[in-house]
This record gives structure tokens, C-alpha cells and sequence, in this order.
């Protein structure tokens, strides 16, 4: 799958208390061309419409491998997936993931990248209630989407946030294992023309 090829992987769980020297870093251009594959023809995907089909998903009981898929329609993007690292039940960014925050607003501001759209979507496991869990993974998501916009100057038109809780996950037969907590960015396709603001 195209996007399963352009998705870097920058690490381990998304709630470890790891030092920030532990955190791995991946250099702006692998960002860049992480977010610019498959840009083309994009599937029409929208914070408010995953969360709707997110929302309708917690529907399913049962174990999460028997789940039916949340959005097929997100493998057809452009993405990279981001350890952001959080105080355990907080949406409170930790100082050490600002370095990765940083690399990717670098990203979004490069010319090749700058008249995209991004969504930012957060993720978690199964551990806690699939309720609380949607609720961490969209404040964890406005979190990321927030520095991006304030800290890195980002143009908030170009960012949409949306959490998934535990409806999206990556390795579903573990479906506590670190790998499903994370957070995912996604290129969307074009702007369009965004006036000055």
C-alpha cells in the first residue's frame, strides 16, 4: 500500500517516560517525504466525518480483532505516524516531544507541503474505557494540532483534529501493545486559496 510505505515510525509508546535523549527523531526531509506520496486524487476525509464513524464504531462488542476496519479510506493517504510523548492520562505534550513538533511544522512549511491540508488524529489502546479513550485521544489530537498552530505558527485552517480512542487500531490481535497509541498525521490534499489573515 502506498501509505503503508511513506508511514515512518518514530518509536515507542506514546505514554512512555522515556528521557527526551531516548526519544528517536527523524530529520524534516524523511517528514516532508512521509506527508507528499499518493497526494493525488484523495479520498474527501474530515475531522467531523471520522468522528461520526468513530462514534458509530463503539457500536461493535466483542474482541478488537473481530472489529470491523474503522477507515479503510486513511490507507489511501499520505501519513506518518509521530511518537508525541504525554504524561500518563494527561494531554499535556511533554517538553521532550517539541523537538518532533518542531520538524514537522518545519515540514508543513516547506514549499513542497504548503498549500496542503493536515489532519492530526490521536489514537490509544484498549487499556481504560473505549469512552475515556476517545476522549484522551481528541484531547491528545487538539494538543498536537494546538502546538502546531500557536508554538510553530502553522496556519489553523490548515489543521483539523480528531480522535479515535481506541476504534483505529494498528495491531488489533494486542490491542494494549504501545504501537496502538499514537498519533497519526495525514495529508488531506490541497488548501485551496487561503486568504491572508
Amino acid at each position: 500500500m502506498r501509505a503503508l510505505a511513506s508511514t515512518l515510525a518514530f518509536a515507542a509508546a506514546l505514554a512512555a517516560a522515556a528521557p527526551a535523549s531516548a526519544q528517536q527523531f527523524t530529520p524534516n526531509a524523511q517528514i516532508v517525504q512521509g506527508l507528499q506520496g499518493a497526494v493525488q486524487d484523495v479520498p474527501n476525509v474530515s475531522a467531523q466525518a471520522l468522528r461520526g464513524l468513530a462514534e458509530a464504531h463503539m457500536q461493535y462488542s466483542g474482541p478488537p480483532q473481530d472489529r470491523p476496519p474503522l477507515a479503510i479510506q486513511l490507507d489511501q493517504l499520505a501519513q506518518i505516524n509521530v511518537e508525541i510523548e504525554f504524561d500518563l492520562n494527561s494531554a499535556m505534550v511533554k517538553p521532550s516531544s517539541y523537538r518532533t513538533l518542531g520538524a514537522i511544522a518545519d515540514a508543513m512549511h516547506n514549499p513542497e507541503l504548503l498549500g496542503y491540508k493536515f489532519l492530526v488524529v490521536g489514537n490509544t489502546d484498549t487499556t481504560g474505557t473505549r469512552a475515556g479513550n476517545m476522549k484522551l485521544s481528541q484531547e491528545r489530537a487538539d494538543a498536537v494540532a494546538t502546538a502546531l498552530t500557536t508554538t510553530f505558527r502553522v496556519d489553523p485552517r490548515r489543521i483539523q483534529a480528531v480522535g479515535l480512542g481506541e476504534e483505529n487500531l494498528q495491531d488489533a490481535k494486542n490491542p494494549t501493545a504501545a504501537i496502538n497509541r499514537r498519533v497519526q498525521i495525514f495529508n488531506v490534499g490541497r488548501a485551496g486559496a487561503l486568504t491572508p489573515r
